[in-house]
């Protein structure tokens, strides 16, 4: 293991300003040489996983000297509580693996020896997926959710199975069955959800890149809160079966990471579309801007990041084109939340069977937590007080869901934008418990619109959709703005983003 204290070793200045000209280098060129450096345990975790692999793979970093640095911040973390499930001797055994594949000569695959923390609603058939859910907690899928299995075969180890709200039914990642997940930026504040493991973990330098799930919010939430970026790609782009459902026309698996360039990486190992991308150019980039929906009742803190960080894209060159998105309210009430509580019962029992679980939906909510479960009582489950009828889900899938993508079709083309441009959350983090009501500026907002208003769109509408930190308030606490673009425009999303991260620059790393 790397000594610690060897003098000869780059400063933490040195090391950063090496590690940002090296992601700059890979997303320019795609394969630019390393140097060969000596780095102490902490420098180690702050590689981005495109230099960390890149090492790896050349023989300048041992495999199993990186999961065991990977793992010490694992342990040094252990109190926010980002991981339902972290067996270290596995993953030691897995970089080993890997350590006598490249010895080997054999050829070795774009993600070699990289750790990854998986949300534990991803089917993982060497550790259980518990979806964070009592009855599932010894639950073990015979195979890999099919995204697992590709990141797999392109050589990444399972770091473990991150915390989650339960049954990915929330935004705070509060779980009273195994523990609330804390943020990494402050302990008493929710890192948001329902992927808040995952996120604490890429934050707090546990692991470069790490599994998420989103269905309204799931990733780009706790990417927000917790100063880290989040991707949701088209719906579709990525294989979502093997996972915790909630409904098949919102759920897609996305990545959460430290910087855009291993977001490219993980959305080429996943598509096979290439790892080499561009930075788009900003000069004359046209960014929608919707103030009445996106910048309506925002935390000040939040307001003053935001409206910084779209100073600094005007200065780089883009054009901020102010634009409402027509309907855009009424639209969504229509859709999302009707179309959510509507599926998510007869999904999860659909996937209970489907995997073996050998338990039935009716045995898992019983055993849930007293939150989630009066909150599926009230709404999702058979004869719900406040159900959904089919009458209205029909409505919302088949007449307003077409109505909105078509909205979104018009908005981008008619404005000629590449991008529409939003604060992510309306407050930073929030204290854990304050989860009913919030105030901002003397007006009361329910909880769950300051954290899902402005997101809600994109993943209704299946848009993809990339957040990058914008700064951290006062306090210390990470906010974050958003970039949707068209549907099955992705990769020209992520090489906005590149230039978008390269203009907004970084934040400071949480402090443990």
């Amino acid at each position: 293991m790397p000594d610690e204290n060897d003098v000869n070793k780059p400063s933490r200045r040195e090391f950063l300003r090496l590690g940002a000209a090296l992601a700059a280098g890979a997303t320019a060129c795609g394969e630019p040489e390393t140097p060969i450096l000596t780095m102490t345990t902490n420098e180690l975790t702050e590689l981005p996983a495109v230099d960390a692999v890149r090492a790896m793979r050349d023989g300048d970093l041992e495999a199993e000297d990186y999961a065991a640095a990977l793992l010490k911040r694992c342990d040094a973390g252990k109190h926010l509580n980002a991981f339902i499930t972290l067996e270290p001797d596995r993953v030691l055994e897995a970089a080993r693996a890997a350590d006598r594949l490249r010895t080997s000569r054999a050829t070795t695959g774009p993600l070699h020896g990289l750790p990854i923390p998986v949300k534990d609603s991803v089917n993982t058939k060497d550790l259980p997926t518990t979806g964070g859910t009592p009855a599932l907690r010894d639950f073990r899928p015979k195979e890999d959710a099919p995204l697992v299995r590709t990141l797999l075969e392109a050589g990444a180890i399972l770091l473990g199975k991150t915390n989650l709200h339960e049954l990915s039914w929330g935004w705070t990642s509060n779980n009273l069955a195994f523990g609330a997940v804390l943020n990494p930026y402050d302990p008493t504040r929710i890192p948001g959800g329902s992927s808040g493991g995952t996120a604490a973990a890429v934050a707090a330098r546990m692991a470069p890149l790490g599994v998420a799930e989103d269905t309204e919010g799931s990733i780009r939430v706790p990417a927000a809160l917790c100063g880290i970026y989040g991707f949701r790609p088209t719906t579709g782009r990525y294989p979502s079966s093997g996972v915790v459902p909630i409904t098949p026309l919102f759920d897609q698996v996305g990545p959460h990471a430290r910087t855009v360039a291993d977001l490219v990486l993980f959305d080429s190992v996943v598509t096979s579309e290439g790892a080499s991308l561009a930075p788009t150019s900003l000069e004359g980039i046209r960014l929608g801007i919707d103030r009445a929906y996106d910048f309506d009742t925002l935390d000040p803190e939040v307001e003053r990041l935001t409206d910084e960080a779209l100073k600094k894209l005007e200065d780089a060159g883009a054009v901020l084109v102010e634009a409402e998105v027509p309907n855009l309210t009424e639209l969504i009430e229509k859709i999302t939340d009707p179309v959510q509580i509507h599926d998510v019962v007869g999904m999860v029992s659909s996937y209970l069977e489907e995997f073996g679980a050998g338990i039935s939906v009716e045995q898992l909510l019983a055993a849930a937590s007293a939150d989630v479960k009066a909150n599926l009582e009230l709404y999702a489950v058979p004869g719900a007080k406040l159900g959904v009828s089919e009458e209205t889900y029909r409505a919302a899938r088949d007449t307003h869901l077409p109505a909105l993508e078509a909205t979104f079709r018009t908005y981008f083309d008619e404005n000629h934008l590449a991008a529409r441009v939003f604060p992510t959350t309306l407050v930073p983090a929030l204290p854990i418990g304050q989860d009913t009501d919030v105030e901002i500026l003397g007006k009361t907002v329910s909880f769950a619109e300051a954290m899902s208003r402005n997101i809600a769109p994109g993943s209704t509408a299946g848009l993809p959709g990339l957040v990058l930190p914008a700064g951290l308030t006062r306090g210390g606490l990470p906010v974050a703005v958003e970039i949707d673009g068209p549907a099955q425009r992705d990769r020209e999303l992520l090489a906005l983003g590149l230039a978008v991260e390269q203009a907004l620059g970084p934040v400071p790393a949480p402090t443990l």
